[in-house]
Formats: structure tokens, C-alpha cells, sequence
């Protein structure tokens, strides 16, 4: 059978409960132990008084006057006192005067024979001894023996003394339900706001799990409220790092959305890529078939050729395309670069040359140093680098349009600039500039808008020199800059 466990506080209740009644039991304990002392004490310094006086009384009273009545005629009685005398010629005697309730009466009882042999049995042959009787409680007795013979038995009652222990007892187990009923409450309360941290975070964890979180664009909105997550309490402190882990949790789920929308969208895009060719291909092979079927001689010749020279160029423009994707692909695992020496200085020059013959209405201008710029890298794919970049400043600038490239050393950086003074780029589009497929314009025309690769690939091959690329633009200035190590860590060039 399985035992429901007790909640925290249960258990925190239960344990501070049982040690203060514990402590509060030994406190009392204590207490009645040194106050029944110091009462008894006070009884037998009390009783000592008297025995004396009785003691005296014996010693000097001749041995055949020796009796209870006479001892009566020479002492003061003092309320509940207890006298007895034992003579060899006048025998045993005794009487109490009885303190009842409080009510103090000169009328003595008298001992019965059974009360005497109780008392006597109890002394023992001692001087003193705690005797019960049955009509008058318990007494503390002292005996005194006169050189005479005579033996006189003085006591005084401990009733009294049972009485104070038990009200203070009494008094003890009442302010100790109190206190620990008033305990418990304090406690109850104290607890419960103490944990109320913690409820907070199990409502928050609770809601939070009860939302669809495995598909679609999701947002984590809940949160454990400020006031239960003060980071200076223990409780606190779990309310503050749940709602980091959500803050997490929403960013990692928003990143794996935006992944999705990327991926759908590069999924698209390059279907629309691939399919563009693949469809002109069709017709072109569709055109060529009709023509070899319905034409002869020269014209089908002619027009067969013209449709091969398409299919060509088509396949050419898709083979492009599946290359940038593989390069991008192997860039993405770390594979494809190769490392030696290069030349950053005389590969822009190079560059350059190559790009101003493809937009001779632009303005092609080079800043570089005299001395050759050598970095640890990759030729080709640096080579690709400025390329792209070039090519990238000419399609999407218009005629007249200055394109001035930079290379300089700073620090331990090799930089690359590539501005340009056109109308800049499209603010809704530089966050996702560096994107695959992304694009300056809406257009899917080669002319303009491009495969929207040529960045993409720049981007991961400047990451995989272990550098970076930014871009600043406004209307008239737009820069491209890319930081290249001279020598990226842990590679050295053959």
C-alpha cells in the first residue's frame, strides 16, 4: 500500500512543533525538579525549627511527664504541625493539627495506632523520613531522642508542596498548548507565504505545459511574477531562473520558427531556381523533336541548334546553381577550404580588372597598398570572395554608379571594403541580406534580383577564415567589409 507523502509544509510544521515540545518539556521538567528542591528545603529548614524546640522540650522534661499532652502545654502548634512522643513509661502518643484548605483550627486529632506504626516503619531507626497517611497526606517527619529515653517525632505536611508543582504544572501545560497552538499558526503563515514563491513557479510550469509548443509559430508569454522571483530568497531564486529558462526556451523556439520560415523558404526558392531551367529545357527538347518531326533540311538544322544552344545554356545556369549549393553545403560541414598563402593586395587588382569589363558604365576605382597583404587562406575561394562582392555592388547599382574597392591591415586583420555610392540597400531587407536566396529586390530576373547566393557564399567562406563580414548603407554610401585574420588560429599555410 502506497503512503501519500506529506507536503513540505507538513513536514516543516511537524518538525519545528515536536522540537519546541520537546524543548518546552525539558524546560518543565527542569523547572518542577529545582522547585520541588528548593520547596523541599525550605520544608526541612522549616520542620528543623521546630524539631529543636520540641527536641528541648524532651531533654528537660523528667521521664514519668514525658507524654503527648504535656508536650501540647509547654509548645506553640503551628498550623498543620505533627507531634508524636514515645516514653518508656507513659508509651506513644501523637496528634496533627490539620491545615484543610486553608482553615487553620487549634483542634487537634489524634494519631491512631496505625498512623504511629506507619511513621515509625518509615523511620526506620533514621532521623528523618516522608510518611502518607491516610487521612491527612503526606508529611516529612524528623525523630529527636533525648538522653532520657524519650523520642520525640516532629512533622510538617508536603502537601503544599504538591500543590505550588502542580499548579506550576499545570500552568506550564497550558501556556505550552497555547504557545504551540499560537506556534503553529505562525508557522502555517509563515510557510505559506514562503512557499508561495514556489506555487507560483509550479502554476507558472503548469500553464506553460498545458501550451501547444510542437508546431507553428509559438511564444512563451508566462512568466513567474516579479514579486515571486527576487533572486535575493532561496524561493525566490527558483522564480528567476525559470523565467530564464523560458526567456531560453522562447528564444530557442522562436530561432527554430525563424530556421523553418528559412528553410520553407529556401526550399522554395531554389525549387523555383532548379524549376525555371528545368522548364525551359522541356520546351526547348519538346521544340527540337517537333522540328526534327515536322521540318527538313536547313530549317531543322537551324532550328534544332538554336534549341540545344538554350538547353545549354540552361543546363549551364542549373549546374551554377547545384555548385553554389554543394559549396555552401561543405562550407557549412568546415570541408572545401585549402590553405596557402595569399596575395590579398594582387587579388583585388585582379578582381577588379575582371569586374570592370562586365559594367563599363560604372566607375571602378582601388585603394591598396604598395606592399603585398599576405594572409593564411584559401586563393580560389577568396578570389571568390571579391568577386561576389563586386558583382553584387554592379548588379544592383545603376550606370554612373562609383565602385571603389579598399585593402588595408589593421592590427592583426586583414580588412576588405567594397563601397559604393548607389541608393543603398532596402532597410526590410538587410537583416536577412546574408541569407541564402536572399535578395535586394523582389525580382527572380538573373539581371536584377540574382539566385541571391552571392552573399550567402561570401559570408561562410569569410567564417571559415575565421573572420566576419558586415555591411553599412544609406542612400549614396554603402560599404561591405569583411575582417580577415592574417593567419586564422591553429592553421598554418604548406
Amino acid at each position: 500500500m502506497t503512503h501519500r507523502p506529506m507536503s513540505l509544509q507538513t513536514r516543516l510544521m511537524t518538525a519545528v512543533i515536536g522540537f519546541v515540545s520537546l524543548i518546552l518539556v525539558i524546560v518543565a521538567v527542569i523547572t518542577s525538579a529545582l522547585l520541588g528542591g528548593t520547596l523541599e528545603r525550605q520544608l526541612e529548614d522549616r520542620l528543623d525549627g521546630y524539631a529543636m524546640q520540641v527536641a528541648k522540650w524532651a531533654i528537660n522534661v523528667p521521664e514519668q511527664y514525658a507524654s503527648i499532652d504535656s508536650l501540647l502545654d509547654a509548645t506553640n502548634a503551628v498550623p498543620g504541625i505533627l507531634l508524636a512522643v514515645s516514653s518508656p513509661e507513659n508509651g506513644t502518643g501523637g496528634v496533627i493539627f490539620p491545615d484543610t484548605k486553608g482553615q487553620w483550627s487549634e483542634v487537634s486529632q489524634t494519631l491512631t495506632a496505625a498512623d504511629l506504626a506507619r511513621m515509625d516503619a518509615a523511620l526506620g531507626g533514621q532521623s528523618s523520613a516522608t510518611v502518607t497517611l491516610d487521612d491527612f497526606g503526606s508529611y516529612l517527619v524528623v525523630a529527636k531522642q533525648a538522653p532520657n529515653g524519650v523520642t520525640v517525632v516532629t512533622g510538617l505536611p508536603r502537601n503544599d508542596i504538591q500543590n505550588q508543582l502542580a499548579t506550576l504544572l499545570t500552568v506550564i501545560a497550558l501556556a505550552t498548548i497555547g504557545g504551540l497552538i499560537l506556534l503553529a499558526l505562525t508557522t502555517a503563515i509563515t510557510i505559506r507565504v514562503g512557499l508561495r514563491p514556489l506555487r507560483a513557479v509550479a502554476a507558472t510550469a503548469t500553464r506553460v505545459a498545458n501550451q501547444p509548443l510542437d508546431r507553428g509559430e509559438v511564444e512563451i508569454t508566462e512568466r513567474v511574477p516579479a514579486a515571486e522571483a527576487d533572486p535575493r530568497t532561496e524561493t525566490g531564486l527558483v522564480g528567476a531562473s525559470l523565467n530564464t529558462l523560458l526567456d531560453h526556451v522562447n528564444d530557442s523556439l522562436a530561432s527554430r520558427q525563424k530556421n523553418e520560415e528559412r528553410m520553407r523558404r529556401f526550399v522554395a526558392d531554389a525549387s523555383h531556381e532548379l524549376r525555371t531551367p528545368l522548364s525551359s529545357i522541356r520546351g526547348y527538347s519538346e521544340l527540337s523533336l517537333r522540328a526534327l518531326k515536322q521540318q527538313a533540311g536547313e530549317a531543322a538544322i537551324e532550328s534544332t541548334t538554336t534549341s540545344l544552344e538554350r538547353i545549354q545554356a540552361q543546363s549551364l545556369r542549373m549546374t551554377r546553381l547545384v555548385e553554389d549549393l554543394l559549396l555552401l553545403a561543405r562550407l557549412d560541414e568546415g570541408r572545401e577550404l585549402v590553405y596557402g598563402t595569399v596575395d590579398l593586395t594582387q587579388l583585388a587588382l585582379e578582381g577588379l580588372s575582371d569586374a570592370r569589363p562586365t559594367a563599363a558604365d560604372h566607375h571602378w576605382n582601388i585603394e591598396a597598398p604598395d606592399e603585398p597583404l599576405v594572409i593564411v587562406g584559401d586563393s580560389g575561394r577568396m578570389h571568390q570572395v571579391v568577386a561576389n562582392l563586386l558583382a553584387n555592388a554592379r548588379t544592383h547599382t545603376p550606370p554612373g554608379t562609383a565602385i571603389t574597392l579598399k585593402v588595408s591591415r589593421e592590427g592583426d586583420e586583414a580588412v576588405l571594403r567594397v563601397h559604393d555610392d548607389g541608393p543603398g540597400i532596402d532597410p526590410g531587407v538587410r537583416e536577412e541580406l546574408f541569407a541564402r536566396f536572399a535578395r535586394g529586390d523582389s525580382s527572380r530576373a538573373r539581371q536584377t534580383g540574382g539566385t541571391g547566393l552571392g552573399l550567402a557564399i561570401v559570408k561562410a567562406i569569410v567564417e571559415g577564415h575565421g573572420g566576419r563580414i558586415s555591411v553599412d548603407s544609406r542612400p549614396g554610401d554603402t560599404t561591405f567589409t569583411v575582417r580577415i585574420p592574417l593567419s586564422p588560429g591553429g592553421v598554418t599555410a604548406p
